[in-house]
C-alpha cells in the first residue's frame, strides 16, 4: 500500500492536526530522513500553509492541538509540539505544552531543527502599500531609481513583471528593466493589480 493510501487510511482522510476534511496532503516532519508513515502527517491547506510560515500564525485554529497533542503518531507530536512552542506568547499553548508528554527521542526530534525556537512572526516581502508580494508578480515603480555598478536608470511608472523574491531579504525583489536583472527595494515598487 502506497503511503498517501496508509496516511489517508489512518487519518480517516482528516486532517490529523485540525480535523478538516479540505486540501490533505502528505507532510513530513523535519528532522529525520527515514521517509516512514511514522514521520509523516495527513494535513489541510491550511495547516501546511502556517507551518511552512506561508500564512500567518490564527492562534484560534492551532487550539485543535489540545487534542491532537494526544496523538499516537510521532510526526504529529512533533508538529504539534513545535506549533504550541511558536504560540507560546498564548496562554492556552503554554497549558498544552505543560500538559504534553514526548518521549526522549520524540523530544529530541522535534527539537532538531529549531523551528520551534522561532516565535509566531511571518514576514512577507510586502510593496509601498503594504500589499503581498509573491514570486510572479508584476510591479511598478514608484521613484526612478538608479542602477548600482550600470548607466541604466528606472524610471518612474516602469512596470517590472515576473519579479523574483530574495529568499533571505524581504525588503528586496529581484526584476528584469531593460533586459538588464537588477535588485529592487520593496518600499519603491507598487503591485499591479
Amino acid at each position: 500500500m502506497k503511503l498517501e493510501e496508509q496516511l489517508l487510511s489512518r487519518s480517516e482522510k482528516k486532517c490529523e492536526l485540525c480535523g478538516s476534511e479540505d486540501n490533505l496532503s502528505i507532510y513530513e516532519a523535519p528532522g529525520r530522513t527515514n521517509h516512514t508513515i511514522e514521520e509523516c502527517a495527513m494535513i489541510c491547506g491550511k495547516c501546511m500553509a502556517q507551518i511552512e510560515k506561508k500564512e500567518v500564525l490564527d492562534s484560534k485554529h492551532w487550539q485543535c492541538l489540545g487534542s491532537s497533542m494526544w496523538s499516537e503518531v510521532p510526526a504529529v507530536q512533533v508538529i504539534s509540539w513545535r506549533m504550541l512552542n511558536r504560540l507560546r506568547q498564548e496562554s492556552w499553548a503554554i497549558d498544552y505544552l505543560d500538559m504534553m508528554y514526548l518521549d526522549d527521542a520524540v523530544l529530541d526530534w522535534a527539537k532538531a531543527t529549531g523551528d520551534h525556537e522561532n516565535d509566531s512572526v511571518v514576514e512577507f516581502h510586502k510593496d509601498c502599500n503594504n500589499n503581498i508580494l509573491e514570486n510572479g508578480d508584476t510591479v511598478v515603480l514608484i521613484k526612478t531609481l538608479d542602477v548600482k555598478g550600470s548607466s541604466l536608470s528606472a524610471k518612474l511608472g516602469t512596470v517590472v513583471k515576473n519579479i523574483k523574491l530574495v529568499e533571505d531579504n524581504k525588503e528586496q525583489i529581484e526584476g528584469r528593466v531593460e533586459g538588464q536583472l537588477i535588485v529592487i527595494l520593496t518600499k519603491f515598487v507598487r503591485k499591479q493589480s
